[in-house]
């Protein structure tokens, strides 16, 4: 799956976001979003997943070379997913159901789900570790046990673009490194593409091809993440020094200041 970007600008009201943004990810491809509070992270990630309206003069976004304005809801549901930021989850639906219903628009008009649907969701909670919860009010879950469900719903509707805003929300440490892992791993053996907003540095740089870096003032870097993540770029991104230092053959990013 093929994500293209041409020449796109958003801001909030005078605020420039990013400008003139040219950009492409390929499949097999891991991104990582990095950026600071209110840089536009998810209005990017909105406007690529076709929640936001683009004005006209806003440049284009196309998925397999067709123009996002141009794909229908229903199909474009079946090839992009997009995991929000934030859980609000009011109704009374045990997990299972809150993850069949990522299923929808592979019904065809049947009321019904498949027993292919019931067993994607079934997998989907297993890989996610919350099987046991799957006839559980999804209200009634932490919010790690609840992030998990989330995810698991986005692997059930199995879409070849994904666009995933802070997954590791809510997550204790062995399921922040799974969940990447999990992601990681749909690029290299399944030919996803992903997008992953983070402000982990170390965890998206340990599962990420690429990253885009969006800077102050609508200014952006993007390219393969060992050349593009480094400590000049990222205390500039982020607007704090960061140090860089290696591991044996890992590469950690620590803030340049310790917290006395």
């Amino acid at each position: 799956m093929q994500l293209q970007v041409t020449n796109l600008s958003l801001a909030i009201g005078s605020k420039p976001l990013i400008r003139h943004l040219d950009w492409r990810v390929n499949p097999g491809e891991c991104w990582c979003i990095i950026g600071r509070n209110g840089a536009g992270k998810t209005t990017l990630l909105r406007s690529l997943a076709g929640l936001n309206e683009l004005p006209r003069d806003a440049g284009d976004i196309a998925i397999n070379c067709q123009r996002l304005r141009n794909w229908s809801l229903l199909e474009l549901a079946k090839v992009r997913s997009y995991l929000a930021q934030g859980r609000n989850d009011v109704f009374a639906y045990p997990a299972i159901e809150t993850v069949m219903a990522a299923r929808h628009p592979y019904n065809d008009g049947n009321y019904w789900e498949s027993s292919e649907d019931v067993a994607m969701a079934q997998a989907a909670l297993a890989e996610l570790d919350v099987a046991d919860l799957a006839h559980r009010d999804v209200r009634s879950l932490s919010g790690g046990e609840r992030q998990r469900v989330a995810i698991a719903a986005l692997l059930a509707q199995d879409a070849e673009l994904m666009l995933l805003d802070e997954p590791t929300n809510s997550l204790d440490l062995a399921h922040q490194v799974s969940v990447m892992q999990l992601f990681s791993e749909r690029c290299t053996k399944q030919k996803k593409s992903v997008l992953v907003v983070s402000h982990d540095l170390n965890l998206a740089y340990g599962m990420a091809t690429h990253a885009l870096l969006m800077m102050d003032d609508g200014q952006w870097i993007t390219g393969q993440v060992a050349e593009v993540m480094n400590a000049a770029n990222l205390s500039r991104c982020l607007g704090y020094p960061i140090e860089q230092i290696q591991h044996g053959d890992r590469t950690l990013f620590l803030p340049l200041q310790s917290i006395s």
